[in-house]
């Protein structure tokens, strides 16, 4: 992979290259052993937040996992994991993760370029061809999870992702206000199009007690993430509450802090893992 340019070494194409990278791809994610993508209907639900704490949290359980940050044009997981420098590639060109801990990796297009304000220019196959170079490419070993963090909306990337990795299951971050909620039943049913399996819908943002009064507080509103899970027949996988501390941990890039700064958040974000853990198959 090319870490300065605005052309992927890779795209779209047929023929024997073509076969050779599908035989990479099967061959990396027969070691992987589920793949969750985190998607969104629209930006600024804090997806990316859910994501870093979802591979966080399945880390600190014992799991190996991988972070893929697929958000080609704002990548922001390696700058919110701490991770630094450019990807190192092993002798036969595979890319090597960024280890934030022994048991979590990342990869993130933000470690492809030298200038991070960069900006990505690319039409889809281009956008599809570094999906599937940041799958069949990079040395990811056995590991539990990948999870990986798609841009918002129900473009050209979550439907490489899907394309790519067919048995991945989809993660679905929302939050309680209506303008968002109208936007998740398009990825939800974005999902149902393309026979997406789908784990369940996350509120993010959700209801917070008051560090005054203990008193709780609907920064947007409460329950909308429950009822548009009961309506839309999709399981709902909890509600993570507001809490600025988390926002403050990953513009920080020090995840290792994300359990005394935020522990609320962190306590609702477990529930919410082991209700994942549970819909897995064994």
């Amino acid at each position: 992979m090319a870490p300065n340019t605005n052309k992927p070494s890779c795209g779209a194409s047929h023929g024997p290259d073509s076969q050779d990278a599908d035989q990479k791809i099967t061959r990396v994610l027969a070691d992987i052993r589920h793949k969750l993508l985190v998607m969104s209907g629209k930006g600024g639900v804090g997806k990316s937040s859910v994501s870093a704490g979802l591979a966080l949290g399945l880390a600190a359980k014992g799991y190996q996992v991988g972070l893929l940050d697929v958000d080609i044009h704002g990548p922001s997981l390696a700058g919110m994991m701490g991770v630094q420098g450019l990807l190192d590639l092993t002798p036969d060109q595979r890319v090597i993760p960024k280890a934030v801990n022994p048991r979590l990796k990342v990869v993130s297009m933000q470690s492809l370029m030298q200038n991070r304000d960069q900006a990505v220019i690319w039409r889809g196959p281009a956008k599809s061809g570094v999906i599937r170079q940041f799958v069949g490419d990079v040395q990811w070993g056995n590991i539990d999870f990948l999870i990986i963090d798609a841009p918002p909306g129900t473009g050209d990337e979550p439907l490489s992702v899907a394309q790519t990795i067919p048995e991945a299951r989809a993660v679905i971050v929302t939050t309680p206000q209506d303008v968002a909620l109208a936007d998740v039943r398009k990825s939800i049913n974005f999902c149902r199009t393309i026979q997406l399996a789908m784990v369940g819908l996350v509120e993010n943002m959700g209801p917070f007690a008051c560090p005054c009064c203990g008193k709780s507080i609907s920064l947007f509103k409460s329950g909308g993430g429950q009822t548009t899970a009961t309506q839309m027949e999709v399981p709902f996988l909890g509600s993570l509450p507001f809490d600025p501390n988390v926002v403050k941990v990953f513009d920080l890039g020090q995840p290792q802090r994300l359990q005394e700064s935020a522990a609320g958040f962190v306590a609702a974000l477990d529930a919410v893992i082991e209700r994942i853990l549970a819909a897995l198959p064994v």
